[in-house]
């Protein structure tokens, strides 16, 4: 009984290349922990975009109106803002590492750009966070 080249069997299966990247695109999927093959939708990516940028906002208008004037004003959260302001910063960075995930899993075509916008807030975040347990502690 002879084989030829092109013989397959049936317990050989084909696989469908996945799309073509680049080393940077590796290297970021890699860092972001996701796994091969699993995808995300141009819509979820956009919905966890709006999500984290609402956790943000909120901790922004919280942190610079709500607490500083508004509720003094009234004579009440003396001495909350940096706990308030740590927790929705926590937060807020979670979902943003959430959202950044999602524009990879999707492959988004502004994923790079998200990456940066979102890396930019986080480190935002992560200096306010100093600056509230700094004033948590005086």
């Amino acid at each position: 009984m002879s084989t030829t080249a092109d013989h397959t069997t049936s317990d050989q299966s084909v696989v469908a290349p996945g799309p073509a990247r680049s080393d940077a695109d590796r290297f970021m999927r890699r860092m972001l922990r996701l796994p091969v093959g699993t995808t995300s939708t141009a819509a979820e990516a956009r919905s966890a975009f709006q999500k984290s940028l609402v956790f943000t906002t909120c901790r922004c208008l919280l942190m610079y109106i709500v607490l500083p004037f508004v509720l003094p004003a009234v004579g009440i959260a003396r001495g909350v803002g940096p706990v308030v302001g740590i927790a929705i910063g926590l937060l807020a960075v979670v979902s943003i590492i959430y959202s950044i995930r999602r524009f990879w899993r999707a492959d988004h075509s502004k994923r790079w750009h998200y990456t940066i916008f979102g890396t930019a807030i986080i480190a935002f975040l992560v200096w306010a966070t100093i600056a509230d347990t700094i004033r948590l502690f005086e």
